[in-house]
């Protein structure tokens, strides 16, 4: 049985504890490997690490830092296919998606941010008549805590490791102990590269041990999380009071308002993908689908159609369109949210249950696409994150009624209007609660561009020089001359 090791000061090493956890792929529900139990003591060994590698790697030059990152992007597009596969099994998605989305991403993330500190530039300020000038230096923070999720692992892991230790930070990293596999290869792919001990620091375990002491630990002085809204207000409440810098990208419920005069091929057929995409444990799908009155009818029929005819199967399978939910428990949570969706007097147009293969993954953990109209905008099943492979089909009159509906959510992390009526777009855009919008197109991501949500989808934004100003501290220095 393969053990995954915690990456600590440049080596990998088992957890003090020496207790393990079993890592389950959800496509066959076999345990395949085991994770480390890690706790307190392993994220102080690690901070530790961290806190003596920190003024070497902060004063190496931005050239430097991309020469040694770029070495890790290699290294990433070298071993693609193994990191693909590693990934499609600890996860339960399709190989295909991974090999085309997730592996891209995380050399491109490292790629980007190594380049793109090169450019990240200071302020000035010339006060003339006082003889005056200010300048503002930006200083990397220090140690800083990363912590990613389960659905998209080293996708959204290296969008988080990456541009702190590109802006001169080192790192303390927990992967989710759902999906830690490809965390641990790039572990030892960074140690191929030659990264420095002690700049980028993994260690694996459960939430309420490592993550909670990562955000507990007094050397660790900024707090970067992608997760569950609860999870966020834990760490929040733990780490405000300790002044720490926080990054929270949290939940999302988000509308795609669909209007009579969209394209309406391309809008049936990207609604289908924007909904059960990585079955749809994704924070950026869309799970309430808003339909014009005049059209209502038509696009439920053709959009039902479409999702009878996706496959459900083996994620190692070319022709499978969706895999398995990540976990059991998560399973049993989706399935939960579609029996109460017919309590709620909700009508299943199709899904609605969990599937079971034939073969290898008669025990894995999966669920047919379902498709729900007939809720009550305030019911519980359109105001949760549900994470799974549920969306609703809900009507709307105008575009004020649009508007309302799409707002009336907790979230705000993202949307999608379809409409050739570019004022009409230009309005919603304003008005809607989001921090992403899409107009006529999903999931479209320039890695310049702010990404993170308003209301209780998080506070602050990564991407860009967004994320390079939270990994850094911005210095005033005012000098006068006579």
């Amino acid at each position: 049985m393969q053990k995954i090791l915690n990456y600590i000061n440049g080596e990998l090493v088992e957890p003090n504890s020496k207790k393990w956890i079993d890592n389950i792929d959800p496509a066959t529900g076999d345990v395949y490997s085991l994770i480390p139990d890690s706790d307190s003591s392993d994220i102080d060994s690690a901070a530790r690490a961290a806190k003596d590698a920190f003024p070497a790697w902060a004063n190496t030059s931005n050239e430097e830092r991309y020469r040694v990152l770029n070495k890790l992007v290699e290294l990433i597009k070298e071993n693609a296919d193994e990191l693909a596969l590693a990934e499609s099994i600890d996860n339960g998605k399709p190989l295909k998606l991974a090999q085309k989305v997730d592996i891209p991403r995380a050399w491109q993330n490292f790629e980007f941010f190594a380049t793109g500190i090169m450019h990240f530039a200071s302020e000035s300020h010339n006060m003339q008549a006082a003889n005056t000038i200010n300048y503002t230096l930006r200083q990397p923070i220090g140690v800083v805590g990363c912590i990613s999720p389960w659905n998209l692992p080293l996708y959204l892991f290296t969008w988080k490791i990456a541009p702190a230790i590109a802006a001169g930070n080192c790192v303390v990293a927990k992967p989710s102990e759902v999906t830690p596999m490809t965390a641990y290869l790039l572990s030892e792919l960074a140690i191929k590269a030659g990264l420095p001990k002690g700049v980028l620091n993994i260690v694996h375990g459960l939430g309420h041990k490592v993550g909670d002491s990562i955000t507990r630990n007094p050397e660790i002085k900024a707090i970067s999380f992608t997760g569950g809204t609860k999870t966020g207000e834990a760490i929040a409440s733990i780490a405000a009071p300790m002044f720490k810098k926080l990054s929270l990208e949290l939940g999302g419920k988000n509308p795609n308002l669909v209007f009579a005069d969209c394209d309406y091929k391309k809008a049936l057929s990207t609604s289908v993908m924007s909904s059960f995409a990585n079955q749809g444990q994704i924070c950026l799908c869309g799970s309430r689908i808003y339909i014009e009155e005049s059209i209502y009818e038509k696009f439920k029929e053709d959009f039902v159609a479409k999702v009878n005819k996706l496959k459900v199967g083996n994620p190692l399978d070319s022709d499978s369109n969706l895999g398995a939910v990540v976990s059991k428990d998560h399973q049993e949570k989706v399935l939960s949210y579609i029996d109460l969706a017919v309590e709620e007097g909700g009508t299943i147009l199709t899904g609605g249950k969990k599937l079971e293969l034939d073969g290898e993954c008669k025990n894995g953990y999966f669920i047919a696409p379902t498709v729900i109209e007939g809720l009550d905008n305030n019911c519980r099943i359109q105001q949760e994150e549900i994470f799974g492979p549920v969306v609703t089909l809900t009507p709307f009159k105008n575009e004020e009624h649009a508007l309302e509906l799409a707002n009336s959510s907790q979230y705000g992390l993202s949307s999608t209007i379809w409409t050739q009526d570019l004022n009409r777009a230009n309005r919603i855009a304003n008005k809607i609660d989001a921090g992403i919008v899409w107009v006529n197109c999903w999931l479209h991501r320039d890695l310049r561009t702010p990404f993170g949500g308003v209301k209780n989808s998080g506070v602050g934004r990564e991407g860009g020089f967004e994320v390079f100003k939270f990994f850094t501290e911005p210095k005033n220095v005012c000098i006068q001359w006579s």
